[in-house]
């Protein structure tokens, strides 16, 4: 009989200690699948002809419907992404990089991989590439540690620019005395 009770009182604690367990007790909780993205923001410019040759942009207008390209290469100096956007009315590149893949998670990165460019300008009046900020040769993206965040969505946001096109004729003020 000791044993008996021995043997209950022993199960009774062993209950107690370990509650039972099925199969769905270690099935993690379904997930919400968060998509994060990177985008690429800056501004498009039409230089004011007092600042001729310099990378001054003071005097400047927003271009709207301009058009910047973003290319982006692999470790292999391959083309693994490129596409080309448009400014907003107010002159402003919110480039959202869908299909943009990192195959080396160093190497691939944005910050290493991604140049911004100059396309065109929809303005016959101002549609002369400059390359303040490097709109000509690609311009390397910054990070300033700015996100976007909603309950299933993450971007990640990286400047380039700003950048700018000029007027192909500009009239010189010569001071003749």
């Amino acid at each position: 009989m000791a044993s008996s009770q021995l043997v209950l009182i022993t199960s009774l604690l062993l209950a107690l200690a370990f509650p039972p367990m099925t199969a769905y007790d270690n099935v993690p909780a379904k997930s919400v699948e968060k998509t994060a993205q990177v985008v690429v923001e800056g501004m498009v410019y039409c230089q004011s002809c007092d600042n001729y040759g310099s990378w001054s942009l003071s005097g400047a207008k927003s271009i709207a419907a301009a058009k910047v390209s973003v290319i982006c290469k692999n470790y292999m100096k391959r083309t693994s992404f490129y596409k080309a956007f448009k400014t907003d009315e107010n002159g402003y590149l919110f480039a959202p990089l869908d299909g943009f893949k990192m195959g080396h998670s160093y190497l691939d990165h944005p910050l290493h991989s991604c140049r911004v460019k100059l396309v065109g300008s929809p303005l016959e009046n101002c549609s002369v590439f400059t390359n303040v900020n490097y709109g000509i040769t690609g311009a390397r993206l910054r990070f300033l540690d700015k996100k976007l965040r909603w309950s299933n969505y993450e971007a990640v946001i990286y400047a380039a620019g700003p950048f700018a096109f000029r007027p192909a004729y500009c009239l010189l003020n010569q001071n003749i005395n």
